[in-house]
C-alpha cells in the first residue's frame, strides 16, 4: 500500500488536479491522507483521510506521517507530495528502482541557489525506514547560502538525520526541457510536476532576487537604490503573479497540452 501525504492551505484550486493525476499515474492500491487548512470541509471528499491540523508546512507532514504510521503496516510506501505538485507519468517503476538503490528518493532543488537537501513537494520512503530515522521535515542545519549567509529550509534536519544514519537517498532533479521560470514550473525526474508557490504570493526566492539588474554573486550593489530594489521586486512579483496564474489555468483545462511549454 502506498500512502500519500498532502497539505493544501486556504484555496482548493489544486485538489481536483492533484487527485486526479493520481489516479491516472498510480496503478498499486494508495490511499491520500490530507491536511485542507483554511478550505471547506466539501473539499475533503477527493481524500481517504483528511486530518485537522495548524502550523507550519514542516509539522504537518511530520504528523501526517505520525497519524500513517498508527494504522499502516511498516513495508507500506510513505509519499509526501506538496499541494501544487502531482505526478505526469506513471510512477510504479521509478519508485521500485529508486528505492532498489537507496532507502529515500526526494526531489532536490538544485536549481534553487544549489539547495542540498530533500525537498518534500516529492519523496518517497518506506514506513519503516521514516521511524527508524525519526523522519522530520523541520529546518534547523544550515549551509552556505547564495547571498553570503548561512540559511536553511524544510528539508535539512532530514538531511542530517540520513548523514547521520549513514543513509544515502537519491536525488530527484529538475528535468525541464524548457523554462519559464528558473524555480517554479518544475519537472523532476521526468515524473512530477511541481507547480512552487502555488498557495501564495511569496517573498522572492534566492534564485529571483539573484536575477535582479545590476547584481552580483545576490549582493546589492551601492548603486542600486532602495527605491530601484522596492520598484523590481513589485514588478518581478506581479510578472510571477500573473504567469503563474496563466499557467494554473492551462493546468486546469485539462489534458496534457500543457507540458509542451516545460518539456
Amino acid at each position: 500500500m502506498l500512502h500519500v501525504a498532502t497539505a493544501h492551505f486556504r484555496s482548493p484550486r489544486w485538489i481536483e488536479i492533484q487527485t486526479r493525476h493520481l489516479r491516472e499515474h498510480i496503478s498499486a492500491p494508495f490511499r491520500t491522507w490530507a491536511s485542507i487548512e483554511g478550505i471547506d470541509a466539501a473539499e475533503g471528499r477527493h481524500f481517504d483521510r483528511v486530518i485537522e491540523q495548524y502550523g507550519s508546512h514542516a509539522g504537518k507532514l511530520n504528523h501526517l506521517a505520525l497519524e500513517i504510521a498508527r494504522e499502516a503496516a511498516p513495508g507500506d510506501l510513505l509519499m509526501f507530495l506538496d499541494g501544487d505538485a502531482f505526478p505526469i507519468a506513471p510512477l510504479g517503476d521509478f519508485i521500485e528502482r529508486g528505492l532498489a538503490r537507496a532507502p529515500l528518493i526526494a526531489v532536490r532543488r538544485a536549481e534553487n541557489v544549489a539547495q542540498p537537501q530533500p525537498h518534500p513537494c516529492f519523496c518517497v520512503t518506506r514506513l519503516e525506514t521514516w521511524t527508524a530515522l525519526g523522519g522530520d521535515w523541520s529546518a534547523g542545519p544550515v549551509w552556505p547560502g547564495g547571498q553570503g549567509w548561512e540559511v536553511s529550509d524544510v528539508g535539512s534536519l532530514l538531511m542530517r538525520k540520513l548523514e547521520l544514519a549513514g543513509l544515502e537517498w537519491i536525488e530527484v532533479l529538475r528535468s525541464n526541457r524548457r523554462n519559464l521560470d528558473p524555480l517554479y514550473y518544475a519537472v523532476y525526474g521526468d515524473v512530477i510536476y511541481h507547480h512552487g508557490a502555488g498557495f501564495r504570493a511569496e517573498n522572492l526566492s534566492a534564485t529571483h532576487r539573484s536575477m535582479a539588474p545590476g547584481l552580483h554573486g545576490g549582493q546589492l550593489p551601492g548603486r542600486l537604490t532602495r527605491i530601484r530594489k522596492a520598484a523590481w521586486e513589485r514588478s518581478t512579483r506581479l510578472r510571477l503573479e500573473r504567469e503563474s496564474e496563466r499557467f494554473y489555468r492551462r493546468i486546469a483545462a485539462g489534458g496534457s497540452d500543457w507540458l509542451s511549454e516545460l518539456i
